[in-house]
């Protein structure tokens, strides 16, 4: 039989719904949307790795959520850097005094929970405010002794589930020098950020006192990158470079002084703050950075809008609205950070 999301579906959808009332689960209609994309994956792939790639993605990310959710109200920083840096080096000792600011200040951290600078990350913070989100490879990278009897870890089979998880779960990003897989990081995170697939974040790049990691990085961004026009001037706007850890946290915190998150209702960016803006400051924004509007569209205050009464714990905040262009994803960043100088 050929199965349908929007259409009825005779037997199938009374039994779907049977095993839905008697499992008892949140969100019903979401629920039985899975169960039938699940069936319809059982009639239309013969070939088994495919199939156990989805059933190890589904169960993977179920328990990704099962693990961050306790935690839901508390801020993440996820920590990327080289797993070969010994703790002697000292950007070992500023990762770890890094962490230790973050936990001072109530965040949480994120680390790929091997050594090097996940260790760091995981050692500053203290297990008891880390997470170590490792990956399963065919020279065993175990859990670092900060982590491995913490509830906290959780170990994945694909890389792709991990670094959902990574950027999902986090309010800001902090990169260390690294090998390949830094750079690969780094490099997602941009993209992401770039092509506004993943929310506004802060993403800072610390360096040692006596390196030029990313600056270099820097210069390659700005030549040829920059010079042969394969990015633009306000992709700058996506990152911070610094070599204090306290300059890091600092900027970590500001992104959150007033704005605290985002989300489109159809056309409509709706930016949530912690305070409402006066009528001054919003002119202000509209005067600064009229670009990163369509054209004859106003910054609005506003209440929540019906659409977001899915996240029933951020509908008291204020709203700033308007139609977002959809481009100027670095110009937003340089938006956000102004409107949080008010």
């Amino acid at each position: 039989m050929d199965i349908h999301f929007k259409q009825p579906n005779g037997r199938l959808d009374e039994l779907v719904q049977e095993l839905v009332d008697l499992a008892g689960v949140h969100h019903p209609g979401i629920v039985r949307e899975m169960l039938l994309a699940t069936l319809s994956a059982g009639q239309e792939i013969d070939y088994l790795a495919d199939l156990k790639l989805m059933r190890t993605t589904l169960k993977e990310m179920s328990f990704t959520n099962r693990l961050f959710g306790a935690h839901r109200e508390r801020k993440k920083v996820t920590i990327f850097g080289s797993a070969r840096t010994g703790r002697e080096a000292p950007i070992y000792q500023k990762c770890v005094s890094f962490a230790r600011l973050l936990a001072d200040k109530g965040y949480m951290v994120i680390t790929g929970g091997g050594g090097g600078i996940m260790q760091a990350g995981n050692e500053g913070a203290g297990a008891e405010n880390s997470f170590a989100v490792n990956i399963r490879l065919p020279h065993e990278q175990e859990t670092n002794p900060v982590m491995s009897q913490s509830p906290n870890v959780i170990t994945y089979k694909y890389f792709f589930n991990r670094k959902v998880a990574f950027l999902k779960e986090a309010a800001a990003v902090a990169l260390f020098p690294g090998g390949f897989g830094t750079l690969d990081e780094a490099m997602e995170t941009l993209t992401l950020m770039q092509t506004g697939k993943n929310p506004p974040i802060p993403l800072v790049l610390i360096d040692s006192d006596e390196g030029d990691y990313w600056e270099r990085v820097l210069s390659f961004m700005k030549d040829p990158l920059l010079k042969a026009g394969l990015i633009s001037g306000e992709d700058f706007s996506l990152f911070s470079i610094t070599r204090d850890p306290a300059e890091a946290v600092a900027i970590i915190d500001a992104f959150y002084r007033v704005y605290h998150s985002m989300r489109f209702v159809g056309k409509t960016l709706v930016i949530r703050l912690n305070k409402p803006l006066s009528r001054e400051q919003i002119e202000t924004l509209e005067d600064e950075f009229p670009e990163i509007k369509e054209p004859d569209c106003h910054l609005q205050q506003t209440g929540p809008l019906p659409a977001e009464k899915d996240q029933p714990d951020l509908l008291p905040l204020p709203r700033l609205s308007f139609e977002f262009n959809r481009r100027s994803y670095g110009l937003l960043l340089a938006f956000i950070r102004r409107l949080n100088t008010f």
